[in-house]
């Protein structure tokens, strides 16, 4: 499956790291060839608990939310897939997270597109799974 025609996206912003970065593999892929969208969300998942973790390192996180995605391109086997973070809310026991994915094309280096984003909602939780503050 070819990909539409689409503008690169410019370099990420000096000092921007991503929370994780993958490669996809053909285990990861659907009829059509293109990555499965659910180990996109897995991802999202992943990266979005390394952020909320930021606020306690030592806790335990559950995901309650995330919040519309809509994929904009599809990933190839191959593509370098960086999943970007930010914190958007820290509340009494919860961390809202925006998650931002780009693929850099295996297939011709330099060229990253955005494939989508998601604001992830994580909760703060003991070891019975119940609501716990974040700390200071």
């Amino acid at each position: 499956m070819s990909e539409p025609e689409s503008a690169p996206i410019e370099s990420a912003p000096a000092g921007r790291q991503p929370a994780i970065r993958v490669i996809l593999m053909p285990k990861d892929t659907n009829a059509l060839g293109t990555i499965f969208g659910g180990i996109i969300l897995s991802y999202i998942d992943q990266a979005g608990a390394v952020e909320a973790h930021r606020h306690a390192a030592a806790g335990r996180f559950v995901t309650v939310a995330m919040r519309e995605v809509v994929f904009h391109h599809p990933v190839f086997v191959g593509d370098l897939v960086s999943f970007y973070t930010e914190t958007l809310k820290r509340g009494n026991t919860s961390v809202t997270v925006k998650v931002e994915v780009e693929a850099e094309r295996a297939r011709t280096r330099g060229n990253r597109v955005k494939v989508t984003e998601a604001e992830v909602v994580y909760v703060h939780v003991d070891q019975g799974n119940r609501p716990m503050p974040l700390p200071g």
